[in-house]
Formats: C-alpha cells, structure tokens, sequence
C-alpha cells in the first residue's frame, strides 16, 4: 500500500479522500491541517495534525499531496513540505510555473525526494494533449478554452483579497472564437477574445466594493489580460445558486500534413466535469503513484507531468495494459 498524507483540507482534500477508495492500492494515513486539528471532522479512518507538525511523521507517509492555494500557499509550501517527503501539488499559475519548478527541484534534489508540480488538468491532462499534438502536427496553431466552470485558483484568489468573505469565479469561453478555431481558419485570437470571466463576490460588512472590483479585474496573471465582470451578491445567493464546483474546456490543435501541406487537420481533446476538485483528486493520486514509484527507482528533483512513463501511473499490469489499452 502507498501511505498517503494531505495537507490542507478543503475541496481538494476532500476530493483526495473520494479518491483514495478507488485506488485499493493507496492509504490515506494522515491529514494536515492550519486549523485545530479537534476541529476538523474527515470522513476516513486518517489521523489528524497540525500542519506546524509537518516534519514530525516522515516514516508514516509516502507521498504527501499539497492542497493549498497557488495564489500564496503552494510558492512556499512545496519547497518545504519536499524537504520531508515526497510531494505532489496542483499550482496552476502558469507564468510562474519555471520560477515554483526551480525551488521545488533545489530543495528535492537536496533532501532526495520527488517534488511532482502543477499537476491537475491545466496544466495536467489538458498540458499533455497540447505535447503529443505538437510533436504530432509540428506545423500547426494551439488553442486552449477553459469553462464554462468554476475555477478553484482563480476563486481562491479572489478569497485573499482584503474584504471578501467567499467568492466563486466563472470562465467563459467565447462561443464564436471557439467556432472560428474548430473551422479549420487558424484564428490569431488574444487572450481577452478566447475568453471572459464572470465573479460572484461575497463582501464583508463595511467592505470598499469599489476597492475590490478594482483589485480583481487588475490582478495580473488572474484577471487584467480579460473582460471581467464582477458581481456582489449575498452569501446566501452564493450557497443557493453556486455551490457546485463543475468545470471543463478544450484543447485543440489545427495544422497541415503532406508533402504540400494540403491536408488540413484537427486534434480536440476535452473534459466535462461536474466536479473540478472531485476529478482533480483524481489526476493527483495517479501522480503520487508515480511519485512513489520513481523515487522507489532513486529519482530526485522536481517532475511535471511530461517526465512520466504512462504506466507509471497505472495500478494494473503492464500484461493487461498491453492486451486491453494498447
């Protein structure tokens, strides 16, 4: 059995909880959380701790998934947490990506372990597809929409903004880009045309609505490069009508093959999700079983998605691998 561990427990942690029982071969063996630990109820056989007893139970776990936040948790807690364990997290900012890569593998490679970073579905699953139809159609155009769904990062980091109690962010593509890149036409589309995002914010008694609006759609990496709009309701309206957490979108890559480039081709690869953190879970348990399993074969040092061999992910043998998904 891989002995699991999870630090933080929200959505995510809650997800891998979901996930763990339909991987017999994983355990769930230990939750760390910033609260008191007396107060957080789980829903498995775990033990909880204090995330300050982070370096404490290093023989208990295998492979520990980092749920927190990519906006302020994840750029920190990484580099530590691969101090003591192997590690997996789901940092989603993709222009920092290069700069979290770098700290994670300094200090993995300096305690031996495995750091596993931005592992997910985009980046994740959704990286992946744009890899294999780049090297496929070396000549060509990507495009990526997200949406229509709730983003968990982009929502988080409306929740750090001073004066807001709680906050669900939409992604919306736009319909008539996503038609004009599916025709064949290779759009050249900037960001704000592919995309526009929709926020429910719940504001703190005595909040300075203006402040917050202003904050948000000027967050880089987040919210400056779109059309935004910003929506202050009730917390109330909030539970009512934005409790679920779905999400989704498309990958797809247009390019030309032939001697003349004379045959046009598309490669659409998608997700449809009732549940971003459920699905997430998912992908992140899968990579901790690769985790586990490379640095079992002495690797060390921050991996993506892109460094695994696929049947390191897989709790079957490679026997059936071969004779059922080959």
């Amino acid at each position: 059995m891989i002995r699991l561990g999870i630090l933080g427990y929200g959505n995510l942690g809650r997800g891998i909880e979901w996930a763990v029982k339909h991987n017999p071969d994983m355990e769930l063996v230990a939750v760390f959380t910033r609260r008191d630990p007396a107060t957080v109820k789980i829903n498995s056989a775990a033990k909880v701790y204090s995330s300050a007893e982070l370096d404490k139970h290093t023989d208990e776990i295998d492979v520990l998934i980092l749920c927190g936040g990519s906006a302020t948790d994840l750029p920190t807690q990484t580099p530590e947490a691969v101090k003591y364990y192997n590690v997996v997290d789901s940092f989603d900012t993709h222009a920092k990506v290069p700069e979290h890569f770098a700290n994670v593998d300094a200090a993995a490679k300096a305690a031996g372990k495995i750091g596993f970073i931005s592992v997910g579905w985009d980046p994740g699953m959704f990286s992946l597809a744009r890899l294999y139809s780049n090297v496929i159609l070396p000549t060509g155009s990507d495009y990526t929409f997200w949406g229509k769904g709730v983003s968990q990062g982009h929502s988080d980091a409306i929740r750090r903004i001073k004066g807001v109690k709680d906050a669900r962010q939409y992604t919306v593509p736009v319909e008539a880009a996503l038609e004009q890149v599916r025709s064949g036409s290779n759009p050249e589309l900037t960001t704000r045309q592919k995309h526009t995002r929709l926020c429910y914010v719940v504001a703190e008694e005595g909040a300075d609505l203006a402040a917050i609006e202003n904050e948000i759609k000027t967050m880089p990496n987040y919210f400056s490069d779109y059309d935004t709009t910003v929506n202050f309701i009730s917390e109330e309206e909030l539970k009512r009508d934005h409790a679920g957490l779905p999400h989704g979108g498309f990958v797809i890559r247009t390019g030309k093959t032939g001697g003349d480039n004379q045959f046009n081709n598309t490669i659409e690869y998608s997700l449809k999700l009732d549940s971003n953190p459920a699905f997430t879970s998912q992908v992140l348990v899968a990579f901790a079983r690769a985790a586990y399993r490379m640095n079992k074969e002495g690797m060390t040092g921050c991996k993506t998605v892109f460094d695994v061999p696929p049947i390191m992910l897989a709790n079957m043998e490679p026997d059936y691998v071969r004779a059922h998904l080959l």
